[in-house]
């Protein structure tokens, strides 16, 4: 059990059976009545923000949870993602509710932390920044520059994302994966 005194940012806790992450807090100690902890918690299941206040002092259950970085091996049938633990070899099997977003930038043999709950996943995280190649797009046309308008174009694990009008198909660029956001070409 943690106080609200030991609130920080990226503290799991465990709320009618889900687990939240703290994305933000704030102690709060108005002029009158009592203080309390202001709090934006993170579904590590489905990406819901909560809002939530606590009593100042209040106790909430906290969770340990373990980081283990794996190596992403291949996508099993529509349901299943196979991963690999680096040190040990030993493979685990995720069902598709859990990668959740991280879907859209796993390529085979990338190295991803997983967050475990004793031996169960509950959340991938992805490298802030991918670099993946263009698959599909339109064909730029001369004269367009770094400024100015931007297409759809389709990566090699299937994500649609805007890129500058002088990307080609085939390129590859940089990608931001928490804000789908084409970042640069890559040489």
């Amino acid at each position: 059990m943690a106080s609200t005194s030991e609130f920080r940012n990226g503290l799991i806790l465990r709320i009618d059976n889900d687990l939240y992450s703290i994305v933000e807090f704030q102690h709060v100690k108005p002029g009158k009545g009592g203080a309390f902890v202001r709090t934006k918690l993170k579904n590590l299941k489905t990406g819901q923000v909560l809002d939530k206040t606590y009593r100042s002092g209040e106790k909430v259950e906290d969770v340990r949870v373990e980081n283990r970085t794996m190596q992403y091996l291949y996508k099993q049938g529509d349901e299943q993602y196979v991963f690999m633990n680096t040190d040990t070899y030993e493979q685990i099997y995720i069902e598709k509710e859990i990668p959740g977003k991280a879907t859209d930038y796993l390529i085979e043999g990338m190295e991803v932390d997983i967050l475990f709950d004793g031996n169960e996943p509950i959340n991938i995280n992805l490298p802030i920044f991918v670099e993946l190649k263009v698959i599909k797009t339109e064909p730029g046309l001369k004269g367009n520059t770094a400024t100015g308008g931007t297409k759809p174009a389709t990566l090699e694990t299937g994500q649609i994302i805007q890129v500058p009008l002088f990307i080609d198909q085939g390129d590859k660029v940089k990608v931001d994966t928490r804000s789908d956001e084409y970042i640069e070409r890559v040489k």
